[in-house]
């Protein structure tokens, strides 16, 4: 594990003391476990959306033509 040293708003830094203090636990942990669900967060978002490009039966038009654009816009 690694220190760090962050700059927050005062209002920031109230609420997560109180939420630390309501979870029975510190503030530095709980920042640390929130940049852990964030990082977690957005790795599986971007696996998700590398799995739904490389998934390309969505865009199967099973050899029919796709209608023009103008056709839905009359």
């Amino acid at each position: 594990m690694k220190n760090v040293t962050i700059t927050v708003e005062d209002a920031s830094l109230e609420w997560i003391r109180i939420e630390a203090a309501k979870r029975n636990t510190s503030v530095s942990r709980l920042v640390g476990e929130m940049l852990t669900d964030k990082m977690q967060h957005d790795d599986a978002y971007a696996r998700a959306q590398r799995d739904w490009v490389a998934d390309t039966s969505s865009f199967n038009s099973a050899g029919k033509v796709y209608p023009a654009r103008d056709a839905h816009n009359g």
